[in-house]
């Protein structure tokens, strides 16, 4: 099932991953491996134009033919062949690719489960994914600031470890003296907001934003939903009563930087967020198949629950300079047109976050789990 353009088939996702692995690991450097079926290269490659013609994404749900059997038994050749591969002393640059892999493969476990999520609240049933664990109700606690002096910093990865290409090359950053949020903006702040009439007055929108809400008709973040007098939510686990303590979801940049406005205050760079979290272990609450959705706490803490809108419009860093090759459209292509996003979510994996790491969705996504921190002058 497709339920927009933007969502993909569960079969999908899984077939992707297997083609990235069959395409630039097993192709490349197993010589003795045989492609499973020789049109899944057309189907199953996403964006790499320098690998030929691609189906169209949105028409991807009207695949009916691979089914899900047929991915699976895809998905074990191509394990059979990375085993076989994997039993052999690797050169540095195979291994470097299989690791790039891994960790595409971990964003489609993310975006798969946003895609689930999208495709059965468009089901009239409200069908759960799965059992999900709900918080008792408790009360947010009031709004503190995380203090910054500003400064010459260093924002980037530091190398030693993985890191995306879109991470490099470290580099200095200039920041004025700021404050972050030390929590993050929750659906009982977000409730104040619509009840203050946030999606009808134009003069907290930009421009491009307002004509977003004209025309879609929003009156509230995705998944939320007025039953009399109560606001309910759909989750991965169905229909929930809405927590207002948990952190707000699902909201697009749009509306982020409206609701700061609202505010009295801002969004975030991204270097000032990366200056700040920089310090900190990435912990907090990421990828629990018992959980699946932002949960309240009393903690401070920089990372997870939801993804966090930056002010800072997806580009390169000075120097950028993307991978040779057909592997070096995975990021360099989609720096225009997009703002970044920083922390983690309830649905990425624990493993895959870092102070570094740079997310980017357009402007008006509101599927991913995307919510906000505040951030003022200092």
């Amino acid at each position: 099932v497709q339920s927009m353009p933007d969502v993909s088939p569960t079969k999908w996702h899984r077939a992707h991953t297997s083609w990235f692995f069959e395409t630039f690991v097993l192709q490349a450097h197993e010589g003795a491996y045989r492609p499973f079926h020789s049109v899944y290269a057309y189907l199953f490659n996403s964006y790499y134009e320098g690998l030929g013609a691609r189906h169209p994404r949105p028409s991807r749900g009207v695949v009916s033919r691979p089914g899900v059997g047929e991915i699976a038994q895809y998905r074990r050749h191509v394990d059979d062949g990375m085993e076989r591969l994997l039993a052999r002393s690797l050169p540095d640059e195979v291994a470097d690719t299989v690791e790039l892999g891994l960790h595409h493969e971990q964003q489609h476990q993310e975006l798969l489960l946003m895609d689930i999520k999208h495709v059965l609240s468009c089901n009239p049933l409200q069908p759960a994914y799965t059992t999900v664990t709900v918080a008792p109700p408790q009360e947010s606690r009031p709004l503190g600031w995380i203090e910054h002096g500003g400064g010459e910093v260093d924002i980037g990865h530091p190398g030693g470890g993985f890191g995306f290409d879109n991470e490099f090359p470290r580099h200095t950053a200039h920041l004025e003296p700021f404050a972050l949020g030390d929590r993050l903006v929750t659906c009982g702040e977000w409730e104040a907001f619509v009840d203050d009439g946030g999606y009808s007055r134009p003069e907290l929108w930009l421009s491009d934003g307002w004509a977003v809400v004209q025309n879609e008709g929003w009156q509230a973040p995705l998944y939320w939903s007025k039953v009399v007098d109560d606001w309910w939510i759909f989750t991965l686990g169905g229909p929930q009563l809405l927590d207002r303590a948990e952190p707000v979801c699902h909201v697009s940049y749009y509306e982020a930087d409206a609701f700061a406005r609202w505010s009295g205050v801002r969004l975030p760079t991204e270097a000032e967020w990366e200056a700040a979290a920089w310090p900190v272990a990435p912990e907090g609450n990421f990828l629990d198949p018992s959980t699946l959705h932002p949960r309240p706490t009393q903690a401070v803490s920089l990372y997870g629950d939801v993804w966090q809108w930056t002010s800072s419009s997806y580009s390169p860093y000075p120097r950028f300079q993307p991978a040779p090759g057909a592997v070096g459209e995975y990021n360099g292509k989609f720096m225009v047109n997009q703002y970044v996003l920083r922390g983690g979510s309830c649905v990425t994996p624990a493993d895959h976050i870092r102070a570094t790491y740079r997310n980017f969705f357009p402007p008006a996504a509101r599927w991913p789990f995307t919510g906000l921190r505040l951030a003022r002058d200092l």
